[in-house]
């Protein structure tokens, strides 16, 4: 029986089912479809039913590339555009409404000082896609050699051009091919100028004689228990200072770090973690736990000898979660009362750099660092205990060239 115009493109199948196909052109394009089976996977049991299909099948698929090829064309509007024309100015301002919401208040601070004091005046006016390569690297070059400022301060200057470019580039502000000159390509993306010679950016670690100096030095002092933090336990000096009671286990051995004291606007506050590999779980050495159990006790015994000297010495700071807290629940207070921040080493720095030794806080925690590694602890447990951010920060403590390790090359030396 020869077919009609109605049931043309429907078949029956060997089985007895039926399917359909049909094929029409659209946009240049041929669309050609066959199915013998309906959206939910049924067979078509007759030939009006198939027929039926058909006609809806083919009405869905006109429709689906009429919406693929507004979908084509609104990509290429888009692609084809040319971006916004921007000054650097506006791209800064841009981002502090809308780009940096979550980061660090010194973060913030940071990238405001440098923009103010630097880019400002030397790219403020320009437009973001006319600065090139060269620009920029002659003016680092200029801050790292002529200005003389140190390789890590330059490195800022490097990391806020990436983000100014990126900032750009995610709002159409600069072309594709722009942003991959500048930030992407090997060959000619932004980089920092060749080291000088005598740059030191070598982790410093402390000798055996200068670390037993360092005991006897801050054994009985104000500061030593923020000393102990840093070389027992590797604390960064932000975390030791905003270290609580609370977050100290001295049944299980070891403390918590979830929060670092700064000050921000004239006050003092703790602020959470830069990163959240910061927050961590340090384990405690013996040491350090008997010296804390002492501490502990001696807080309480302090609580009730010396409580109205501590009702009065104690000072309310603005906690994490914006309340007050007593300066009483840090472990840094004195049992008079008295509160300890990250301005209390300072007069000891002058002090032990005065006796010849290069002291800063932060190579306390270098040190720890170091003889792990020099133990031959595992890179991801290292990592962990010194809240590094990336692997490659705590690898570099095990190509560290401490003394202890110096003495072990040399005792395998002469071994041969």
């Amino acid at each position: 029986m020869a077919k009609t115009r109605k049931d043309a493109g429907v078949f029956q199948l060997n089985n007895g089912n039926w399917g359909f196909r049909f094929k029409f052109l659209f946009n240049g394009k041929t669309v050609d479809r066959r199915r013998t089976l309906d959206s939910e996977g049924r067979p078509f049991k007759s030939k009006t039913e198939a027929i039926r299909a058909r006609k809806a099948a083919i009405q869905a698929e006109k429709i689906f590339q009429q919406e693929q090829c507004a979908r084509e064309n609104r990509i290429e509007a888009i692609l084809a555009e040319k971006p916004s024309k921007r000054t650097v100015a506006e791209i800064y301002t841009e981002y502090c409404l809308n780009g940096r919401k979550g980061r660090a208040y010194q973060t913030k601070r940071k990238q405001d000082s440098i923009w103010r004091n630097h880019l400002d005046k030397r790219f403020g006016k320009r437009f973001i896609d006319e600065i090139s390569s060269a620009e920029v690297m002659d003016y680092l070059t200029m801050l790292y050699y002529e200005e003389e400022y140190s390789f890590r301060y330059v490195e800022s200057f490097l990391k806020f051009f990436y983000l100014l470019f990126g900032q750009a580039y995610s709002r159409n502000y600069m072309s594709v091919d722009v942003y991959n000159k500048l930030c992407v390509n090997k060959n000619t993306k932004i980089h920092m100028p060749k080291l000088k010679i005598d740059e030191d950016l070598d982790i410093v670690v402390f000798t055996k004689a200068e670390c037993a100096f360092l005991e006897d030095y801050f054994t009985g002092t104000n500061a030593e228990t923020a000393y102990r933090l840093g070389r027992y336990c590797g604390l960064r000096i932000n975390e030791c200072y905003g270290l609580k009671w609370s977050q100290v286990d001295l049944k299980e051995g070891f403390i918590y770090i979830e929060q670092q004291m700064t000050y921000q606007e004239g006050l003092i506050k703790l602020v959470p973690l830069k990163t959240r590999k910061a927050k961590r779980k340090v384990y405690l050495n013996q040491k350090m736990i008997e010296y804390l159990t002492k501490l502990s006790e001696a807080r309480e015994n302090a609580s009730s000898l010396l409580k109205e000297q501590r009702n009065q010495n104690q000072r309310y700071i603005i906690d994490v979660d914006g309340k007050k807290l007593s300066s009483l629940e840090l472990v840094n207070t004195l049992p008079s009362g008295k509160m300890q921040t990250v301005n209390s080493m300072k007069f000891h720095s002058k002090t032990i750099k005065s006796k010849g030794i290069n002291f800063k806080y932060h190579y306390l925690r270098h040190t720890f660092g170091t003889y792990l590694a020099d133990k031959n602890i595992p890179a991801h447990l290292l990592c962990n205990q010194m809240g590094h951010g990336k692997i490659e920060t705590t690898q570099k403590y095990y190509i560290a060239l401490s003394h202890d390790g110096i003495d072990t090359l040399i005792g395998t030396l002469d071994e041969m």
